[in-house]
């Protein structure tokens, strides 16, 4: 359950989707500070984690045990490879 913080700033639906096409478009699955320095405009910490907290709760993302985000909406051609090539448990 997410936490009551006092929000400064709610991102602009621009900076949501240019969040999501930089995690669709990573070529390897990023951490959150790779992604963070690699987006195409400066976005503030607070309003970065709140667009990353979004796209988790609507099961567009997860993040991995090692803290890589990967995009699972859709048909995503990495996940599907990385899913054949696991181990099963």
């Amino acid at each position: 359950m997410r936490k009551k913080l006092q929000i400064i700033h709610y991102p602009r639906l621009d900076t949501v989707m240019m969040i999501e096409d930089a995690i669709r478009s990573a070529k390897e699955y990023p951490t959150k500070a790779e992604l963070l320095r690699h987006l195409p405009k400066k976005v503030m910490y607070q309003t970065f984690n709140l667009v990353l907290e979004y796209l988790q709760i609507s099961n567009k993302i997860i993040v991995t045990k090692d803290g890589r985000i990967v995009w699972v909406f859709a048909d995503n051609e990495k996940l599907k490879r990385l899913l054949a090539e696991s181990k099963k448990v």
